[in-house]
C-alpha cells in the first residue's frame, strides 16, 4: 500500500513538473492567437482611420477650389462634384470599422445601460453575431458582382464629364470587409473579457480628447482676455 502511494506521488510530481515547464500557469501565458489576431485587426483599422482623415481635407480643398473656379473664371465640371461624392463615400465606409473600434456608434441603452459590464458584453456578442455580421457579410457579397460588372464594362457616369464608376462600386465591398474584420475583433475581445483574458473593450479613458483640450484652451484664453 505504501509502495503504491509512493509511486502515485512520484507520478503526480512528474506531471506537476511537466506542467510547470511545458504548460505554465494561465496568467503566464502569452496573449492567445485570437487576441493577437484582434490586436492586428485593431492596428489595421487604426491605420485606415488615420489615413482617411486626410480625405476630409482633400474633399474640402476640392469643394473650395470648385466654388472659386465657378465664381471667378466661370468654369466647373461634374468630375469635381463626383470626386467629392466618391471621397465622401470612402470616408464614411472607411470610418465604419474605425468608429466600431472606438465604440462610438449610436447606442440605444434602454436595457444594456442597466446591466453589468458582463451583461453588456453578452448583448454585444449577440448583436455582432446575429445582426452586424450577417448584415455586413450580405452587403459585401451582394455588392461584389456589381463592382465586377462595372469594372468589366468600364461603366461611366451618366453625367457629362463624369468619372468612371467602378472605384465607387469597389468602396462598398471594401468598406464592409473592413467592418467585418473589426466586428470579428470586437467579438474576440468581448469573449476574452468574459473569460478574464483582456480588459473591458468598452471602457473609455477619462482623459480629455484633443478636441476637448482645444476647447478648454480656447475657453481659458477668452476668460483671460
Amino acid at each position: 500500500m505504501r509502495e503504491d502511494s509512493y509511486i502515485f506521488r512520484n507520478k503526480m510530481s512528474v506531471i506537476a513538473l511537466f506542467r510547470s515547464y511545458i504548460l505554465p500557469p494561465a496568467k503566464d501565458y502569452p496573449v492567445n492567437a485570437l487576441l493577437q489576431l484582434s490586436h492586428r485587426i485593431d492596428a489595421l483599422t487604426e491605420r485606415v482611420g488615420r489615413a482617411a482623415r486626410w480625405l476630409v481635407l482633400i474633399v474640402v480643398l476640392i469643394s473650395a477650389g470648385n466654388a472659386v473656379m465657378r465664381y471667378t473664371i466661370n468654369y466647373s465640371s461634374n468630375a469635381f462634384l463626383e470626386i467629392q461624392w466618391y471621397l465622401f463615400g470612402m470616408i464614411f465606409l472607411s470610418y465604419s470599422g474605425y468608429t466600431l473600434l472606438r465604440n462610438e456608434h449610436v447606442r440605444i441603452d434602454l436595457i444594456s445601460s442597466r446591466l453589468s459590464r458582463r451583461g453588456q458584453a453578452w448583448i454585444d456578442i449577440f448583436g455582432i453575431l446575429f445582426f452586424l455580421l450577417p448584415m455586413a457579410v450580405a452587403i459585401m457579397i451582394l455588392s461584389w458582382p456589381v463592382f465586377i460588372h462595372a469594372l468589366q464594362s468600364n461603366e461611366m457616369s451618366n453625367s457629362a464629364g463624369g468619372l468612371i464608376v467602378w472605384p465607387a462600386r469597389l468602396m462598398v465591398p471594401a468598406g464592409f470587409f473592413l467592418l467585418i474584420l473589426q466586428a470579428l475583433s470586437e467579438l474576440i475581445k468581448r469573449v476574452g473579457f468574459l473569460r478574464g483574458r483582456c480588459p473591458d473593450p468598452t471602457a473609455k479613458d477619462d482623459a480629455p480628447t484633443p478636441e476637448e483640450e482645444l476647447a478648454q484652451a480656447i475657453k481659458a484664453q477668452k476668460e483671460m482676455t
